[in-house]
C-alpha cells in the first residue's frame, strides 16, 4: 500500500510526517469513511418517502412535479460539484467539508414539517449544497491520502460507505412511515446524520501536505504550456481527453438511472400493488448492494484495470431495467431483481469511473478534473428525473424504463470505444501514453531546457 519510499519524510503544517499510503494514513481515512457514512445517511431519507409525499401528502398529479426535487438536488449539486474543484484553489478542503455540513443542518428539518412542495423542493436545493461540497471534499480527500497505488481501493471504500448509508436510511424510512407515516418520524433520523457529521468534520485533519508530497514526487511533470485551471480542464475532462470524455458520459448515465428509479420505482411498484415497506426494501438493496459491493470492486480495478469494470458494469445495469419489467407480473420479485443487479452493476462502475479520472488527470487538476465528472454525473440526477417526468406523463412508467435500458447500453458501448488505462506503479501492466494512446509504459512529454516541473500554478489541487 506504500507509495515509492523518499529520502526525506515531509511535515504537516504542526509538524507531522506526511506519508502517502493507506495504512499510514489508517485513522485519518476511517474518520472520513465515517464522515460517508453520514453523508449518504442524509440523502437517503428521501429515498423512499419524498416521491409519495409529492403525490400522496401535497396532491401532485403530475410526475414530472413530483420529480421536481431530484431535478432541484441533482442540477445543485452538479453545479456544486464543478465549483468543489475550483473552490480547491483557495480553500482548503477540511473548511469545504464543514462548509457542507453547515448547509445542510436545516434540511431534515424541512422534509419533516414542510407546509408546501415548494419547501421541499427548496431543500433539496440545500441537500444539493451540502453533497456537493461534503461528498467531493471525501472523495477528493481519501485519494489525496492513499496516493496513487490505491485509488481504486480508496475510491471504492468512500462510496460503499456513502451507499450503503443511502440504501439502509431508505430502508429504515419505509419501515418507520409504514408504522408512523410519510412524515415526520422517517426524517428526523436525518438529525443524527448532520451532528455527527458536522462534528467529525471539525475533528478531521486537511490533506494539503498529502497533495504537496504527491505533486513533488509525481512521474510526469506538468507540461509547461498546460493550463490548469477550471476551464481549460473542464473543457479537456469533458470532450478533449478521450479516456476522460468516455468516463465523464458514463458517469452521467449512471446517475440519470439512479435519478430515474429514484423517481419511477416508488410509483411504480405501488401501482402494482407494493406497500411501502416493500418499497422501502427494493430502494433500500439497490444502494446497499451499490455501497458494500464497491470494496471488492475498487480493488479489483487496481488489478485488473478500470475500464472492463466500467463496460460490464453499465450492460449490467440495462439488464436491470429489462428484469424490472420483464418480471412486473410479481412486482416484488421483479423489484428486488432489479435492484439487484442495478445495484452490483452501479458497484462495478463507480470506483472505476473516479478512480479512471484521477490516472488520467495530473495532480496539478486532478480535483478540478474530479468536480467536472462530478458535475457530468449528477446532471444525470436532473437529467433522468426529467425524462422520466415527461416520459411518464407522456408514454407512462415502462417506457422511462425501456427508454433508460437503452441509453444505458450505450453508454457501456462507447466507454468501451473511448476509455483507455492508465495504470501507474503495477509492473507488467498496460498503461496509456501521456497524451492518452496504449502502451506499455508512460512517457512523460518533454520539459524545455531552463524550466522546473510543476512550478505553474496549481489550480484546483
Amino acid at each position: 500500500m506504500n507509495t515509492a519510499p523518499t529520502t526525506t519524510t515531509p511535515a504537516d503544517a504542526v509538524g507531522r510526517p506526511v506519508r502517502l499510503g493507506l495504512r499510514e494514513n489508517g485513522p485519518q481515512f476511517t474518520l472520513l469513511v465515517i464522515v460517508n457514512i453520514c453523508v449518504g445517511g442524509l440523502v437517503g431519507l428521501e429515498r423512499t418517502t419524498v416521491p409519495l409525499i409529492g403525490s400522496e401528502t401535497f396532491g401532485l398529479t403530475s410526475d414530472l412535479a413530483v420529480f421536481s426535487f431530484i431535478i432541484a438536488f441533482g442540477l445543485t449539486k452538479a453545479f456544486t460539484n464543478l465549483a468543489a474543484g475550483a473552490l480547491t484553489a483557495r480553500f482548503r478542503r477540511k473548511q469545504l467539508l464543514v462548509t457542507g455540513w453547515l448547509i445542510g443542518i436545516p434540511v431534515p428539518f424541512v422534509l419533516a414539517w414542510a407546509p408546501s412542495w415548494g419547501w421541499i423542493v427548496a431543500a433539496n436545493v440545500l441537500l444539493g449544497l451540502n453533497q456537493g461540497l461534503t461528498w467531493s471534499m471525501t472523495v477528493n480527500m481519501k485519494i489525496d491520502l492513499v496516493g496513487p497505488a490505491r485509488r481504486g481501493l480508496a475510491t471504492g471504500l468512500n462510496e460503499a460507505a456513502g451507499y450503503t448509508a443511502v440504501g439502509v436510511t431508505a430502508l429504515l424510512t419505509g419501515y418507520l412511515a409504514t408504522s408512523h407515516g410519510l412524515r415526520p418520524v422517517p426524517e428526523l433520523i436525518g438529525v443524527v446524520f448532520v451532528i455527527a457529521g458536522l462534528a467529525l468534520a471539525l475533528v478531521v485533519r486537511d490533506t494539503a501536505a498529502h497533495v504537496a508530497l504527491e505533486l513533488a514526487h509525481h512521474t510526469e511533470p506538468l507540461p509547461t504550456d498546460e493550463d490548469t485551471g477550471l476551464k481549460a480542464t473542464f473543457t479537456r475532462t469533458s470532450w478533449h481527453n478521450r479516456s476522460l470524455r468516455g468516463a465523464s458520459q458514463a458517469g452521467l448515465i449512471n446517475n440519470l438511472n439512479d435519478g430515474l428509479t429514484w423517481g419511477v420505482f416508488p410509483l411504480l411498484f405501488t401501482d402494482h400493488g407494493l406497500g411501502l415497506a416493500a418499497v422501502g426494501l427494493i430502494k433500500g438493496l439497490y444502494p446497499i448492494l451499490w455501497g458494500l459491493g464497491q470494496i471488492p470492486a475498487g480493488h479489483l480495478a487496481d488489478r485488473i484495470g478500470r475500464k472492463p469494470l466500467i463496460v460490464t458494469g453499465m450492460l449490467v445495469q440495462a439488464g436491470g431495467f429489462v428484469l424490472a419489467l420483464a418480471l412486473l407480473d410479481t412486482p416484488f420479485l421483479a423489484g428486488v431483481l432489479s435492484a439487484v443487479a442495478l445495484g452490483l452493476g452501479t458497484a462495478m462502475v463507480y470506483p472505476a469511473l473516479i478512480a479512471s479520472i484521477s490516472d488520467h488527470a495530473h495532480p496539478a487538476w486532478r480535483a478540478n478534473a474530479l468536480g467536472t465528472y462530478r458535475f457530468w454525473r449528477d446532471i444525470g440526477y436532473a437529467a433522468g428525473a426529467l425524462l422520466a417526468g415527461v416520459l411518464a406523463d407522456w408514454l407512462g412508467l415502462n417506457a422511462t424504463v425501456i427508454a433508460a435500458a437503452v441509453l444505458t447500453a450505450a453508454s457501456g458501448l462507447l466507454a468501451a470505444r473511448w476509455i483507455t488505462e492508465h495504470r501507474t506503479g503495477r509492473p507488467g501492466t498496460r498503461t496509456s501514453r501521456c497524451d492518452g494512446s496504449s502502451t506499455t509504459t508512460c512517457t512523460p512529454p518533454p520539459v524545455p531546457t531552463g524550466t522546473r516541473p510543476g512550478s505553474r500554478r496549481s489550480g484546483g489541487s
